[in-house]
């Protein structure tokens, strides 16, 4: 089984991202800060945050699941937001995504938040909600289940170090992954940590 977990950047190396999942094929896909945006077609919208302005693929959801067509799709908000087309603002879902191949049955899942709850009215302030999902699958061929679980940190203005709230995100993670893991399960977790090397 091969199992693959890599922050999309919001869909910002596209091109590159496609090529690899079409070179790689993994059986589980992990994303972290995937855009989904249902009410438009456009292919690229502007995420603003003050000083920060950046392209986002506004249906990178979609685009990964139409490029994995042997996959189940799972989308898990975190919250809904605005991204721009010009100065009309298009509501838009942010969060992680999760693919698995059909082959591999997913018997169990949970999704939940390591930090805050889903925010309906906007992105928030920093840290912005943060959530998990975890899928146990069946791997017939080796004859066990695997849970595959992730997760997309908290970013701290501040900088990459160790913190209470970064402690808590850390169990809350933990009692995710313990709700579907069973005691002979291997267990695969993965995500966008916001941890400097060596943490």
């Amino acid at each position: 089984m091969k199992i693959t977990c890599l922050n999309a950047w919001g869909g910002a190396r596209f091109a590159e991202l496609r090529s690899y999942l079409n070179h790689s094929a993994p059986d589980v896909l992990c994303l972290q800060e995937v855009v989904h945006t249902p009410s438009t077609d456009r292919e690229v919208l502007t995420y603003r945050d003050g000083e920060h302005v950046l392209p986002q693929r506004a249906n990178l959801f979609r685009e990964i699941a139409h490029a994995l067509p042997d996959h189940v799709a799972t989308f898990c908000p975190a919250a809904q937001g605005v991204l721009w087309e010009g100065e009309r603002a298009v509501p838009s879902q942010w969060g992680l995504a999760t693919f698995v191949r059909h082959a591999f049955p997913v018997v169990a899942q949970h999704q939940g938040f390591v930090h805050k709850v889903y925010s309906p009215d906007g992105y928030g302030e920093h840290p912005r909600s943060r959530s998990a999902h975890a899928v146990r699958v069946f791997d017939h061929e080796q004859g066990r289940a695997v849970v595959v679980a992730h997760m997309h940190g908290l970013r701290d203005l501040r900088g990459k170090m160790d913190t209470p709230e970064r402690a808590a995100q850390a169990r809350r993670f933990l009692a995710i992954v313990r709700h579907v893991a069973q005691p002979d399960d291997l267990v695969v977790a993965g995500g966008g940590f916001q941890c400097a090397t060596g943490q």
